[in-house]
């Protein structure tokens, strides 16, 4: 006797005919609408009088908006695994992760060589499905970057490139009844999916024992292997006729002992008869859903998501796994999961972290935290995970990932008035902004997240015209230490809404945000070259120049060192927030003359265009060392402590960004971002082989600068917090601290030690 504790199943096996399409997809539409779980459909491409299934998942699946789709069973040797992994994964996207893969390694051979396919024998076949399961799921593995080589006896690939990756994690489900196929099952399937009249309920528990013995020799756990069952010629009838031929309670009473007893957990119903499928919906289903719910309770059966052994092997210590809510189960990646290198890293910084949860609720998230606050290892909180920092991944600890909170809508056209969901990344913001005419100052990447650039300044392309992002926003959802969801605003908690506005990572996870747009669609982009050979030279007249514009003008100056005996080359981004273009040009105009020119362009381009596009995953690229500070102008002796940096050859990556204009409207005390007198904000980045000696160069140029951007330098310490933050607005944050964090949950992103 074995109940393998799944949530039951229930579906219909629709037959495809192609007499009278119309009455296939509503049998499917009933399906879903008598609130059935999913469609299936035969697989028999040599029969002139069906529907090719392929194209009737898709258009199921089109038509309805929760019922999974399946084929029952996709004739394998007619779809080679290769095409069928990829078809299989764009339904999947396409459906929104209703799509399950049935197997079979192929029956009615003469009809399959007739339709030109080379004649296999039985083992053949076997070897053949065995095969094409692991291509499959290769095929699927975007985890790996190497393209895909397969040289099986049946099946070849040589270098096809991965993807795309699934919505989710479909199930390969096996048809099989002979002992080799069964062993298959065991061995490598997600799901065993027979039919009664191939086999009889007395085959069962035969059937299900061979299994089991296949799954322990290989290693895994038999409960992570469903068990369907297609029910055969079952009806109803008043009357009690033999098994499963009677009333609905009948139906419920022979059920039952198929889940409890040979551990069926998903029941898939042959009809085309619409008072049926009505019938197994809204009647039998339920009905069965509360027997077995009682009998478990009473026999203790464990009903918990089955793990598979290589997962289990992955985890690291400090976590209890099995202890997470089940409400972040389907969020959750472990090490050794599916997803897990995708979520692994941050743009920067390699990680290894144990755990990483991706609620998709502010209740998920506070029940997230509380778990992580739970466990013997660092928490770290994750928006976007493009921080120079990388401080949004770790080894061994948890990870708090937002992506899943990523709504972006906008509340009022009129006034601009939008909501931002921490894990939204900018490319995307400024897209969905821009199609109501709408732009918010933001950073230049779009693969930053929301939740980050908002907690911290928001150095943008728009900071002159419209101020930093933090000084767009209105208010904030906010989780705090104690797991309190917190609307804040001026009004509501304004000592916590300030802190947020350039500390935020030290005093809660921010959830969304209210902000302010500006009306702007299209902005004039400029984009000059120069040599910049006389470095020092250059970048005092650059910053003159840039100084001087008006502030619908913002500039960004990148520059590398000198190479191959010639002289830096500087690149500037010029940004005109408007499309006037006649204004717009004799306001461009002046840098022409900061120096040599050695390329220019211009043109009119919406705002998200201006953007670095941001990659979907990040692969962490290498963390750099980084220093940050700010200059009220590039003056004095500013530009020749620059140009030493710069010439030294240590610095990879130098660049100047320019605020001022509305960023210096905003008074010092209003928000924790008080750096309101600067003009430019400067970066310089090296290898972490070269720390010693940029660190020995930054040194000389560090005493002419007043304040640091804390987002784009790497050090950590009392030091750093103190050039970011002035005495004044890190003595309040310290007293913010105390209030919301006293015992440093968030303490892993540049901490401020609470006050005493």
């Amino acid at each position: 006797m074995t109940d393998y504790g799944h949530a039951l199943q229930f579906g219909t096996f629709l037959t495809p005919a192609a007499e009278d399409p119309d009455r296939t997809v509503r049998l499917a539409e009933l399906t879903e609408e008598a609130g059935l779980d999913l469609a299936t459909f035969q697989d028999h491409p040599y029969n002139p009088g069906f529907l090719d299934t392929w194209t009737l998942l898709s258009w199921v699946a089109a038509r309805t908006s929760r019922l999974r789709v399946a084929g029952n069973v996709l004739n394998l040797p007619l779809r080679p695994p290769a095409m069928l992994a990829q078809a299989a994964a764009s339904l999947d996207r396409l459906s929104e992760g209703r799509f399950e893969l049935g197997l079979g390694a192929g029956a009615m051979w003469d009809a399959i060589a007739g339709m030109g396919v080379e004649r296999l024998t039985p083992g053949q076949a076997v070897d053949s499905l065995d095969e094409a399961i692991d291509l499959i799921r290769q095929v699927w593995d975007t985890d790996t970057d190497a393209p895909l080589r397969v040289e099986g006896a049946h099946h070849r690939v040589a270098g096809m490139r991965r993807g795309p990756e699934p919505a989710h994690r479909i199930g390969v489900h096996v048809g099989a009844y002979k002992p080799r196929m069964l062993r298959l099952v065991g061995t490598k399937a997600d799901g065993w999916l027979p039919s009664l009249g191939y086999l009889q309920v007395e085959d069962l528990p035969g059937a299900n024992r061979t299994i089991d013995e296949a799954a322990r020799g290989a290693g895994r756990d038999p409960r992570e292997i469903r068990r369907a069952l297609n029910l055969m010629g079952a009806a109803l009838t008043p009357r009690n006729h033999g098994f499963l031929q009677g009333p609905p309670e009948q139906w419920v009473e022979e059920l039952l002992p198929l889940v409890l007893e040979q551990g069926i957990s998903t029941f898939v119903l042959g009809t085309d008869d619409p008072r049926t499928i009505r019938t197994l919906g809204e009647e039998i289903a339920p009905a069965l859903r509360e027997a077995v719910e009682r009998e478990r309770r009473s026999a203790g059966t464990p009903t918990g998501e089955v793990r598979p052994a290589a997962v289990l092997a992955a985890r690291r210590e400090g976590i209890d796994y099995d202890g997470l809510p089940g409400s972040l189960r389907p969020g959750a990646l472990e090490p050794g999961d599916r997803g897990y290198q995708r979520a692994r890293h941050t743009y920067m910084r390699r990680g290894r972290p144990g755990l990483v949860l991706r609620p998709s609720t502010a209740d998920q998230a506070a029940e997230a935290l509380g778990f992580a606050q739970e466990q013997e290892v660092e928490l770290h909180v994750r928006s976007g995970g493009h921080g120079i920092s990388g401080t949004s991944t770790n080894d061994g600890g948890v990870v708090l990932d937002l992506s899943a909170l990523a709504t972006v809508e906008v509340l009022d056209p009129a006034t601009g008035r939008v909501r931002l969901g921490a894990g939204a990344r900018w490319g995307r913001v400024a897209t969905e902004l821009n199609g109501h005419g709408l732009a918010l100052s933001s950073g230049d990447h779009g693969g930053v997240g929301v939740g980050g650039i908002a907690t911290t300044g928001g150095i943008g392309y728009l900071g002159r015209a419209h101020g930093l992002t933090v000084d767009n926003v209105t208010a904030a959802e906010v989780l705090t230490a104690d797991g309190r969801v917190r609307r804040v605003d001026a009004t509501d908690e304004p000592d916590l809404f300030w802190a947020l506005r350039g500390a935020g990572a030290n005093v809660g996870v921010l959830l969304s945000v209210e902000a302010r747009g500006a009306h702007l669609g299209e902005v004039v982009l400029g984009r000059f070259v120069y040599d910049a050979t006389d470095t020092a030279g250059f970048l005092r007249a650059w910053g003159e120049i840039a100084e001087s514009a008006p502030r619908e003008v913002t500039a960004f100056l990148t520059m590398g060192p000198p190479t191959g005996g010639r002289g830096a080359v500087a690149q500037a981004v010029v940004v005109y927030a408007g499309k006037d273009t006649d204004a717009a040009v004799r306001d461009l105009e002046p840098f022409l003359k900061a120096g040599p020119v050695l390329d220019q362009r211009a043109q009119i381009a919406p705002y998200p265009a201006v953007l670095v596009p941001g990659e979907e995953h990040h692969q962490g690229h290498g963390l750099p060392v980084s220093r940050s500070g700010l200059a009220p102008h590039l003056d004095g002796p500013v530009p020749d402590a620059v140009a030493d940096l710069l010439n030294t050859g240590y610095v990879r990556f130098l660049q100047l960004r320019q605020v001022g204009g509305a960023v210096n409207d905003v008074p010092a005390d209003a928000t924790a971002y008080a750096h309101r007198h600067q003009n430019f904000s400067l970066v310089a980045m090296s290898l972490p082989s070269s720390a010693e000696s940029m660190d020995l160069h930054w040194s000389r140029v560090e005493p002419h600068l007043e304040g640091m951007y804390l987002s784009f330098d790497t050090r950590t310490g009392p030091g750093v917090l103190e050039q970011a933050f002035p005495a004044p607005t890190l003595e309040r944050l310290r007293r913010v601290k105390r209030r919301y964090d006293p015992e440093g949950v968030f303490g892993s992103n540049f901490p401020v030690p609470p006050a005493h």
